[in-house]
């Protein structure tokens, strides 16, 4: 436990550093918004690229890590849409329900990444990333989807929704790391010194906007729909993925680093498709600030309860 609490302390302090930095040195929306983009444009594509060509495959579990995690996150969303009728007789309206949506299903790349490389070195780096390729591509059409369907006050065509995913640079990033890892396409050194320098700023830097973004108006008083979306990514989602993985035959460190991917919090950038495509952005901003906060009890436990 006590080298859970050490590898997950780091990342939390960050977390809370943003959340000072913004209401003291940087209280401008526009200082955060330009290191957020510069992070998901640039620095984070770079880390994922980097670790996935230095990665050594044939160590890792792909087929166990990436199914496990490829159908737990499949079944939460299906069991989210499953769960729909029921949340509309609730009083769960659409934007409402994309919210819970996207917070039970997306998860925070920057913790995932953090934790695993915190616990794991390399190793666990490259693990999460194989994490990454099983989750992002997958999570991001079935959000976009569902935004369309529930949100938007004009449907999207297929062919747009599919565009939106094919932009995302984490999906190209992770596709271009693992087509020059299998093609064993020699880099030069330069690109190895630019992508260390790029890549090992892109995760302090995302935890501490991460950290910018969270809102604290309304925690104490969660709403039903903020409570549905915490049970879900924060208990089930965990729980399903540790059985899963088990199933697919994994255990130590391959384990550990699944369950620490199940049990991070929803994603930041969540509140930004809410926000572009009609969603309750601020019931996701209330749902994104609970289980960032709640995920500082709840990943130590999951990950100590399995054991590294």
């Amino acid at each position: 436990m006590a080298v859970v609490v050490a590898a997950l302390l780091p990342v939390f302090l960050l977390i809370v550093l943003g959340f000072i930095l913004k209401r003291t040195l940087m209280r401008l929306d526009t200082q955060w918004h330009g290191l957020e983009r510069l992070t998901y444009y640039v620095l984070f594509p770079v880390l994922l690229v980097q670790t996935l060509v230095k990665a050594d495959l044939t160590k890792v579990p792909v087929a166990g890590v990436g199914g496990a995690l490829l159908l737990s996150a499949l079944a939460m969303c299906l069991l989210c849409l499953a769960l729909r009728p029921l949340l509309g007789r609730a009083g769960v309206d659409g934007p409402a329900f994309t919210s819970i949506f996207q917070g039970a299903t997306r998860w925070q790349t920057y913790v995932a990444l953090s934790v695993s490389g915190n616990l794991f070195g390399s190793t666990g780096l490259a693990l999460a990333s194989v994490a990454m390729v099983a989750i992002i591509p997958l999570v991001n059409v079935f959000s976009v989807a569902v935004l369309a369907q529930y949100a938007s006050p004009g449907k999207r065509s297929a062919g747009a929704i599919m565009m939106t995913v094919a932009t995302n640079p984490l999906i190209w990033a992770c596709a271009i790391g693992l087509a020059i890892n299998l093609a064993h396409v020699p880099l030069p050194q330069i690109w190895h010194e630019v992508a260390n320098a790029l890549g090992g700023s892109s995760l302090a830097i995302g935890l501490l906007v991460t950290g910018a973004g969270l809102h604290l108006e309304g925690i104490f008083r969660p709403s039903l729909a903020a409570s549905v979306a915490l049970v879900l990514k924060l208990v089930l989602m965990p729980a399903l993925t540790v059985a899963l993985a088990v199933w697919f035959g994994l255990s130590g460190s391959n384990l550990v680093i699944v369950t620490a991917c199940a049990a991070v919090p929803t994603s930041p950038s969540a509140y930004v498709l809410a926000r572009q495509m009609g969603g309750d952005a601020p019931l996701l901003a209330q749902i994104i600030t609970l289980q960032t906060i709640l995920a500082a009890i709840t990943m130590p436990i999951a990950i100590a309860a399995i054991g590294p």
